[in-house]
């Protein structure tokens, strides 16, 4: 009861809050407008950049976001940290996955899940991370399927509890995808690729425009990958397709249609190694004929912006999707400890579907007074989905680790769990910005989201439900410019999470401060933050009875330190550093009370350097790339009773260009073929990736 108390209260705290800034808001809004009417004709501003995009084929600095508050806005003056991969830093890397692409960010940890492949595992700041695209909502990576890092010009990283920017998400920090969009321009890039485990690949990336006057533009991007995984009998083949089109009338207008498919057929991870033992990765104790993680995806998307003039603009994107997801594998399930060498193993399989349309609108506006600049976003999402889920599991034959003689896949493996999932959600938000005296910048941003939930549970109607709820979220941020090139900033951000059917949604809430520093000598961006971050009403299950509740808080005290620049024309670098003070807070009086949450380092650290020797007659451009990163001991669960050690992988890059913008690019990850236990304590061991090595040739123009 208490802590339906304390809800009540807090809700009626959002509501006053609500009420003020409401005031706050709208009231400095109208005089604007009046003084702005009694000064003669309205004013004009320059045309706004919409998708607030650099050139990211040609630098690893991005200067502008719209993940901080969906307005294109300087980093330099986003009261949040945000960082920014550009489509060059994944190139010059080699990033293969979204994994890949985060692994070189302050506040992001991968890799903990080891040779387990089935979905894309990162934390932001020690909580799993809600994903979109173009600002549109994906879900969680666990459980989902894993992106393709070649359809985006950027991945943006936005840290700390922001469910007011992009709606329902997890405290830590949400990621969003950029699509390639066509350009008015033409240009273009083919490459090919052999490497690692039978590694085949071609891709292309190519546009122009289909008019003389620039009004319709086009853009194509594929590419299609023949391969294996580091372990025996197993495969990772794709074919990925996008084409889009854009069409301006006007130099205020322009519409863009996206179509892109995507097709996967790989196998979920390795199944593990016995507990203790040092096999090579490529050593095989799952079931060659259970062994499958196929993904097949459609998606549509379209994004509409005009400017009205007079400092009036509208955007629009929308998207539908239609996905089917499944995978079946062996595992091994418990290593026996009293000397035998026959390891049980289990079954697991699942079969997932998802239809989903999500369209949101956006009307800006910006206007000057004086020593005032304003700018104000109000905006309505509405998000409709349809989901189902069917798991399997049963057990599986015995397997000696010492002479390994597989059985076959399961003639009937039963099914545990059934359900079927409609969700429907409907937001209303909005954002203001205050610029005083070009210095001082305040951010408010509101939002309310309401989240009609339906779970049908196939097996067992009895436990069906619905839930009808109505979550509202604040942030609040003040920004202060020291200089053109420097400036300090504080914020408060919360946000929610979307629950099960009969729980409370999961709570967060984030103090933040921060330093940006972007020198105007160079490219480069140097950003220093600490906070403290809180989530409540975490769902925890019991062992016992497998009822879920929403008893527990997880609190995480933190430092971000980061820096990309592209020094000279020869030196870039990305360097990161973070400190992460995590405690399990309550937890249900299960006893875990003041451990470390389970996969959450305290020290994590990585730097990347490129250095570029200039060409000399017939010899062209030659780049070397070397980076290291450091991942901090961590425990695998929350009783702490298991852990790795910290490591550190060393990845390198070599870039040689030949004739005129043709490149040979060789990437190397896990240089020295580091091998450690990245997940275990349950019954197996999963090993952290091992050395890959790609080679391309690639041509551009």
């Amino acid at each position: 009861m208490g802590n339906n108390i304390r809800q009540a209260h807090r809700r009626q705290w959002r509501v006053v809050l609500v009420s003020c800034t409401a005031l706050v808001v709208f009231a400095p809004a109208k005089s604007l407008a009046q003084q702005a009417e009694n000064t003669g004709p309205g004013i004009v501003l320059d045309t706004i950049t919409i998708d607030g995009r650099d050139d990211d084929s040609k630098s690893i600095v991005a200067t502008k976001t719209s993940s901080g508050s969906k307005m294109a806005t300087d980093i330099l003056d986003t009261p949040a940290s945000v960082s920014v991969i550009t489509a060059k830093e994944m190139q010059q890397r080699g990033a293969q996955s979204v994994e890949q692409a985060l692994q070189y960010t302050a506040g992001v940890s991968t890799d903990f899940y080891g040779s387990d492949d089935r979905f894309d595992f990162f934390k932001i700041r020690g909580f799993d991370a809600y994903t979109y695209r173009d600002g549109l909502p994906l879900g969680r990576p666990f459980g989902g399927l894993r992106e393709e890092v070649y359809a985006y010009d950027r991945v943006e990283v936005l840290k700390g509890a922001n469910s007011t920017i992009f709606g329902v998400s997890d405290p830590g920090g949400s990621v969003n995808y950029v699509t390639k969009k066509p350009k008015s321009e033409k240009f273009g890039e083919a490459y090919v690729t052999g490497g690692s485990y039978n590694r085949k690949e071609v891709g292309f990336d190519f546009g122009d425009n289909l008019t003389k006057d620039n009004t319709l533009s086009y853009r194509l991007t594929g590419k299609f990958r023949d391969a294996d995984a580091e372990y025996d009998y197993s495969r990772d083949d794709e074919k990925f397709f996008i084409g889009g089109l854009t069409w301006r009338p006007t130099d205020m207008t322009s519409l863009t249609v996206v179509f892109d498919h995507l097709h996967r057929n790989g196998v979920p991870g390795s199944g593990g190694h016995p507990v203790g033992s040092d096999f090579s990765r490529s050593r095989f104790f799952g079931e060659p004929d259970y062994n499958y993680r196929g993904t097949d995806r459609n998606t549509v998307s379209v994004m509409f912006d005009h400017d009205f003039g007079n400092g009036f603009s509208f955007n629009s994107n929308a998207r539908y999707s239609d996905a089917k997801t499944d995978f079946g594998y062996a595992y091994i399930a418990s290593t026996p400890n009293d000397g035998s060498t026959i390891a049980r193993r289990d079954f697991f399989g699942n079969e997932s579907s998802n239809e989903n349309f999500v369209i949101d609108g956006r009307l800006q506006y910006e206007v000057n007074f004086k020593d005032i600049e304003s700018r104000t976003l109000v905006g309505v999402e509405y998000n409709k989905s349809s989901s189902s889920n069917g798991t399997y599991y049963g057990p599986a034959g015995s397997i000696d680790w010492n002479n390994p003689v597989y059985s076959g896949g399961p003639a009937n493996l039963p099914l545990i769990s059934s359900t079927r999932t409609r969700q429907n959600t409907k937001a209303v938000y909005i954002q203001q910005d205050l610029t005083f005296a070009e210095k001082l910048i305040a951010t408010v941003g509101l939002r309310n989201d309401w989240l009609d939930i339906e779970e049908r549970n196939r097996l067992n109607p009895e436990a069906s439900g619905e839930a009808d709820l109505s979550e509202l979220t604040s942030r609040f941020g003040l920004t202060y410019k020291l200089t053109d090139e420097m400036s300090i900033y504080a914020s408060y951000a919360e946000s929610v999470a979307p629950p099960t059917v009969g729980l409370d949604p999961e709570e967060g809430e984030q103090y933040e401060v921060g330093v940006k520093y972007q020198p105007t000598a160079f490219p480069a961006l140097f950003t220093a933050s600490v906070y403290e971050l809180t989530k409540n009403n975490i769902t925890v299950t019991d062992p016992v009875t497998s009822v879920q509740s929403t008893i527990g808080e997880v609190r995480v005290r933190g430092l971000d330190l980061e820096a990309k620049a592209e020094i000279t024309d020869s030196l870039s670098l990305t360097a990161a550093y973070s400190y992460l003070d995590s405690e399990i807070v309550e937890n249900g009086g299960r006893g875990d009370e003041g451990n470390r949450p389970s996969f959450v380092s305290k020290h994590q650290g990585s730097l990347w350097a490129n250095y570029k020797i200039e060409g000399s007659g017939r010899r062209g451009d030659v780049i070397f790339g070397l980076g290291s990163r450091y991942t901090g001991s961590y425990y695998f669960d929350n009783g702490n009773t298991t852990k790795t050690k910290g490591n550190v992988v060393v990845d390198a890059s070599f870039s040689y260009e030949f004739l005129d913008k043709s490149t040979l690019d060789v990437n190397v990850s896990n240089l020295f073929d580091k091998k450690y236990v990245a997940y275990g304590g349950f019954g197996a061991d999963f090993y952290n990736p091992g050395r890959e090595i790609a080679v391309s040739l690639r041509r551009t123009w």
